[in-house]
């Protein structure tokens, strides 16, 4: 990874310009440069296999900026370089630089955030609505997995999903910045379940009350029976995520919610 990044360091005529920032699993590796072109930016290499290396997760972000940039508060996509070597592929995206912390350091709230003041709530309401009625023919949720997952998960019968919105799909607190807010990482957008951007955001904040709080007042339609489909498929998602060793101190909330809702 340091290779290919130093790679597209040099293929971008870049200066490294801050520390490496590791993604998940080191999936991923980040950090801020400078160009003579855009100045200082933000560069963020992903790799995976190479028979993986394509696809909803791999163009994600690239798709993103042709539908959203401009658009929405995410930061703008500058300049791409891919190739393949030793089995895996590489792909360097160059993006405009955010000088924004993220609102939280981990996906889970903590139960000390601090709630955003309401202009903060205000442009995000405003951004996943323009996302929301966003025409795309990427797919962020399937009927198939939730027929075989809720049951397993919840204990209960699957819901049937019959209104469809675009979603950014991984809406947590990690990628939300914590001043204007800009929605970052955007490879997993795509048709959801209407109300699953807010389901997730909800999900997510259940150790932090009062944030949690203002997550359903700022998202009514959580209210709603769709929204309550939406937050069966977010709790069935984290639930089995929890499975795999990831976040564990969700698993008693979210069955908390799970049992409200049923």
């Amino acid at each position: 990874m340091t290779e290919a990044f130093n790679r597209a360091v040099d293929e971008l005529d870049a200066t490294v310009d801050g520390p490496e920032v590791w993604g998940w699993f080191g999936r991923t590796l980040s950090a801020r440069v400078c160009t003579q072109r855009y100045e200082r930016c933000w560069l963020r290499l992903m790799t995976a296999p190479a028979e993986k290396a394509t696809g909803k997760t791999w163009d994600g972000n690239l798709k993103a900026a042709e539908l959203f940039d401009l658009r929405v508060a995410k930061p703008g996509l500058y300049e791409t370089v891919e190739h393949v070597e030793g089995g895996y592929g590489y792909r360097a995206e160059l993006s405009q630089y955010i000088p924004e912390p993220v609102y939280s350091p981990s996906p889970v709230l903590s139960p000390d955030a601090a709630v955003p003041a309401a202009p903060w709530w205000e442009s995000l309401r405003t951004d996943l609505g323009a996302v929301a009625k966003t025409a795309t023919d990427r797919a962020a949720f399937r009927q198939e997995w939730a027929d075989r997952s809720v049951p397993r998960f919840l204990g209960i019968p699957a819901p049937q999903i019959s209104e469809w919105e675009t979603a950014h799909g991984d809406m947590h607190p990690a990628n939300l910045t914590a001043n204007t807010p800009y929605l970052l990482d955007w490879e997993g957008f795509g048709r959801a379940p209407v109300g699953y951007d807010p389901a997730m955001l909800l999900a997510y904040s259940l150790l932090a009350p009062a944030f949690a709080t203002r997550v359903r007042e700022t998202f009514p339609v959580l209210n709603t029976e769709a929204g309550r489909n939406a937050q069966i498929i977010v709790i069935t998602e984290l639930m089995q995520s929890a499975s795999r060793g990831d976040h564990p101190e969700l698993v008693l909330p979210l069955r908390g919610l799970a049992a409200e809702l049923a």
